[in-house]
């Protein structure tokens, strides 16, 4: 089993985050770190503080020099794709070659209502997340785009400088909505993120996955699988440990969630226990 860490940048200090980083930079055993992409609190009050992601995202590219940074993930209806297909490739070049490009439809209705951003219906939602897929597919490789789609137009679009990553920054994509979220992974992910279950729940939607990338001629062991793990302090680093061996086989990468308050003796607790 592999193995990142996550810490959402609610009720916390950009302080905080930083150390939790640092500390992982320095243990092997984590592989990747990753922060989302709200605006407000999803996991406790609402009301609560919450950086942004990609902001905090590039200031944590700056703390670390070794392990492989991310959002987990990004809503395509926060942005245009053509200006995150930008913030994505310079921040590659800024992270040295360490970024994955989370990407998903979006949900939080509350924060799109305050901010006066359209959710839209499903449809509408997966219809943007793959029209925003293909353009910033397009951009992080090639030199011009020409796209003409419902909810986005390109003419000779360009994105450079690229990043240093070939062909392109790898895509991760979360969710696990069998239609279209776990299509969309086939046709464009590197990484297929799921938020998160028991083992049978998991692969039950990889063997969905696995069936879109036949259906679009993919191999899918090209495509790298994890989910979220929650390391809960009152219950023990013990659960944690049997939580990842359940998932052996299951998925390639555990995405253990750092609880707040967050301090780097926690991440060496979670090294220590995984690593046994």
């Amino acid at each position: 089993m592999r193995y990142g860490i996550k810490t959402s940048p609610q009720e916390t200090t950009y302080d905080a985050m930083k150390a939790v980083w640092q500390a992982a930079d320095e243990i092997d055993l984590f592989e990747s770190a990753w922060n989302f992409d709200h605006f407000y609190p999803i996991f406790s009050d609402s009301l609560g503080p919450c950086m942004e992601g990609w902001v905090t995202l590039s200031a944590l590219a700056e703390a670390t020099s070794r392990i492989r940074i991310g959002c987990l993930v990004t809503g395509i209806v926060y942005r245009h794709p053509a200006v995150l297909a930008n913030m994505a490739a310079t921040l590659d070049i800024v992270s040295e070659g360490r970024l994955e490009l989370g990407i998903g439809a979006g949900w939080n209705e509350e924060e799109l209502n305050a901010y006066g951003i359209e959710l839209g219906s499903l449809t509408t939602r997966f219809d943007r997340l793959d029209e925003g897929l293909t353009v910033i597919d397009s951009l992080l490789r090639n030199e011009w785009t020409d796209f003409q789609g419902e909810h986005f137009t390109l003419t000779r679009a360009r994105c450079e400088p690229k990043g240093p990553q070939r062909p392109r920054v790898p895509i991760t994509i979360g969710g696990a909505g069998r239609k279209r979220t776990l299509r969309a992974a086939a046709r464009f992910a590197d990484h297929w993120n799921h938020p998160g279950g028991t083992p049978e729940v998991i692969a039950e939607a990889k063997a969905v996955l696995h069936q879109h990338c036949a259906d679009v001629g993919r191999d899918p062991s090209e495509i790298l699988t994890s989910c979220h793990v929650r390391y809960d302090e009152a219950a023990g680093a013990q659960q944690l440990v049997d939580t990842c061996a359940a998932l052996e086989g299951v998925v390639d990468m555990a995405v253990v969630y750092v609880p707040t308050p967050h301090t780097p003796e926690k991440v060496g607790i979670i090294a220590d226990a995984l690593g046994a």
